[in-house]
């Protein structure tokens, strides 16, 4: 296996140990510091191994972290209504 791989599998494990922890902020500052971390790690991984492999660890990782990513979306949906009309 490959290191990038190696380093997204690590990823995964450690995001799901986090995920058992109790937190008070409901894992938000673990979900700054997965995301933060795991960027560069898809971008390692989409190097090595290409575009679709890297759009595969993307999707796991956002599966993982599906709340920052429902909120992105809702943000840019909210975004895009208050652009001014032209």
């Amino acid at each position: 296996m490959s290191l990038s791989l190696t380093l997204a599998c690590v990823w995964a494990l450690v995001a799901n140990i986090l995920a058992m922890t109790p937190s008070r902020d409901f894992h938000w500052r673990n979900a700054y510091i997965l995301i933060t971390v795991g960027i560069p790690i898809v971008g390692f991984v989409a190097y090595q191994h290409g575009p679709w492999v890297g759009m595969l660890v993307l999707a796991g990782g956002c599966s993982v972290l599906r709340w920052p990513v429902i909120y992105l979306g809702r943000w840019l949906r909210r975004a895009g209504r208050n652009t001014p009309a032209e």
